[in-house]
């Protein structure tokens, strides 16, 4: 690693192979903790490159325990987290909201690192039990639409890194990992980044693939769309700005989707909103990012008929009993 780390300091990059192979040996737990931070420190303070990256991401689907779901034509709704904009959470609900709509949601998800509470930590204080089992899952899917691939359960290899992880309490390159590494290699992903010139590598390595893919990122920094002003959406058809009131919807302010100071805040917000009594702006926030998702799986619908797809997912309950029957399954 001394090695690595000199030849980084001195400005140069990994190719997508040697990338691959220093994540493998990280897993293998080769390296020491104050190694890792650097490594990681590497990336905050310059831009990663596409086969870096890459490179990044090969290593851990290498790595990862598989399942296989294609039979259900699966949806991943994720961001990556980082944005510091402490949110409520909007991707985890947006899932419910599209699962309730009949869609099949293959969620990804892990604890937070950098806000106050993650998709993980959201189903765990609902009581929801972890699980890499296949056939748990597709009953999960069956039952409720939906079902929740947390990290850690998948991913042996993050591991080695977590604790490093959490001590920095800043956003890695693993966050922009994450959303890139789902277990069960989703047919359509809807991806949030922190960061547009992140959004544009997604977009350049999701291009190599066989998906239906949307890679959002607000203008303002959300790694989700927020209503707060414009947004980028790139998809396989290209790259689009969208302002608000395109979807028919107005602009909102910041402190409108604050999401609490704590998991318990959190988790109040979220049984509030999936029980249909959210704000004006919490609602459309959730619909308007289930509406682009459900555009994702079919371009042919239209964002007005899918945003009353997930009104009717949200306001008729039909999400929280997808929240229910994963719950209890």
């Amino acid at each position: 690693m001394k090695q690595i780390l000199n030849n980084l300091y001195q400005q140069n990059r990994l190719t997508r192979l040697e990338a691959k192979s220093v994540l493998i040996e990280i897993a293998q737990e080769k390296y020491n903790d104050a190694h890792l931070a650097s490594f990681m420190t590497v990336f905050m303070m310059r831009p990663i490159t596409a086969d870096e990256l890459g490179g990044f991401r090969d290593a851990l689907i290498e790595l990862a325990i598989k399942v296989d779901l294609s039979e259900y034509n699966t949806i991943d709704i994720v961001g990556t987290g980082g944005d510091g904009k402490d949110t409520f959470n909007i991707s985890t609900l947006t899932s419910f909201i599209v699962a309730g709509t009949g869609q099949k949601v293959a969620k990804h998800g892990n604890y937070s690192v950098s806000s106050k509470s993650g998709s993980s930590d959201m189903l765990e204080s609902f009581g929801y039990e972890f699980t890499n089992d296949e056939n748990a899952l597709k009953s999960h899917l069956e039952k409720a639409n939906i079902c929740f691939l947390h990290a850690p359960k998948f991913h042996p290899a993050m591991k080695a890194v977590g604790p490093t992880r959490k001590a920095l309490a800043l956003k890695t390159f693993f966050n922009m990992l994450g959303p890139l590494v789902n277990p069960s290699s989703p047919q359509n992903q809807l991806l949030g980044t922190f960061n547009l010139e992140i959004a544009r590598l997604y977009n350049y390595i999701l291009q190599e693939e066989n998906t239906n893919y949307g890679v959002v990122h607000a203008l303002d920094g959300y790694d989700e769309i927020s209503l707060t002003g414009g947004f980028k959406l790139f998809t396989r058809s290209g790259e689009k700005l969208i302002y608000p009131d395109e979807l028919g919807q107005k602009i909102i302010q910041q402190s409108e989707i604050y999401g609490g100071n704590s998991v318990k805040e959190a988790a109040k917000i979220f049984k509030n909103i999936i029980g249909g009594k959210g704000t004006d702006a919490q609602n459309n926030v959730v619909l308007t990012n289930a509406a682009i998702a459900l555009q994702i799986v079919d371009d042919n619908r239209s964002f007005e008929d899918s945003f009353e797809s997930a009104k009717d997912s949200l306001f008729c309950l039909k999400a929280k009993g997808c929240l229910t029957r994963i719950i209890t399954n």
